[in-house]
């Protein structure tokens, strides 16, 4: 695993103007501030995101880092008005670099969060760590503070956050399959996953399975091309469990999709 630098950016916080707040620079060439759309939907729940601003040579982590990254945290203590907050992740790229496989996103990005209101106002305060990758790996710390009026909504922000809420996965509730069953292979070193329809790219496919304490890698094709392979990294002992939870995450040509299964022999 590479090695983290332990130096931590801690920032101060800026006043915050309209859906935004100021940048905070926290990594060479990297800023990063908290955006909103400043809208209450009916049910009580309003958007807001993490931006960042950063070079394609850079990257940040997906919820599920892979062997070598920390995934973006947030924290809300502090906050006025807030009873809950949950961080939406768009499909992140695979990338296998020096042996590693990681889960990550490249150059600017939008992190959205969805919060729930708790009154008509609030002022939202938040805690940032992230892991931040170029030539050296920097765990970056930001506080931002951003009222919440919802007196006139910014469309500009609400596009944007908009946009990264559709590149993150829907559950798959259609009763058409569009993967066939997950297996583990006979020597218990992956996965087999069965595409059903030809419509998911099987090479965007991610494993989840975080809740059993395993790690799964890059997909592959299996040696018949009839399913897709997904190598276990590392994890918990007794690896090969049946019934082990599995959320899987993939591209299709309709967007990105998550569906939750589990794993048979």
């Amino acid at each position: 695993m590479r090695a983290l630098i332990p130096i931590a950016l801690l920032l101060l916080t800026a006043p915050a103007t309209a859906g935004e707040t100021p940048w905070q620079d926290i990594a060479p060439d990297v800023r990063l501030r908290l955006v909103s759309s400043d809208v209450l939907k009916p049910d009580g729940t309003t958007m807001v995101a993490l931006e960042l601003d950063m070079p394609q040579g850079t990257k940040t982590y997906w919820r599920v880092p892979g062997e070598s990254g920390i995934p973006t945290q947030i924290d809300t203590v502090g906050s006025n008005g807030i009873a809950g907050h949950q961080m939406l992740w768009p499909h992140p790229m695979i990338e296998v670099e020096g042996g590693l496989t990681d889960f990550v996103y490249r150059g600017p990005t939008v992190l959205p969060v969805e919060l729930t209101i708790d009154g008509a106002r609030a002022d939202l305060a938040v805690s940032v760590l992230m892991g931040v990758c170029s030539d050296i790996c920097v765990p970056a710390m930001a506080n931002f503070s951003l009222p919440l009026g919802f007196v006139k909504p910014d469309r500009g922000q609400g596009l944007r956050i908009a946009q990264a809420v559709a590149r993150t996965p829907q559950h798959w509730s259609d009763p058409r399959p569009l993967l066939g069953p997950v297996e583990w292979t006979t020597d218990g070193n992956a996965i087999s996953v069965a595409i059903a329809d030809g419509r998911v790219d099987p090479l965007s496919l991610i494993a989840d399975a975080s809740a059993a304490g395993q790690l799964f890698g890059a997909p592959q094709k299996s040696p018949d091309g009839s399913a897709v392979l997904l190598p276990l990294l590392g994890g918990a002992d007794q690896a090969a469990q049946e019934g082990m939870p599995v959320s899987l995450t993939f591209m299709t040509e309709m967007g990105p999709f998550s569906l939750s299964t589990t794993v048979g022999r």
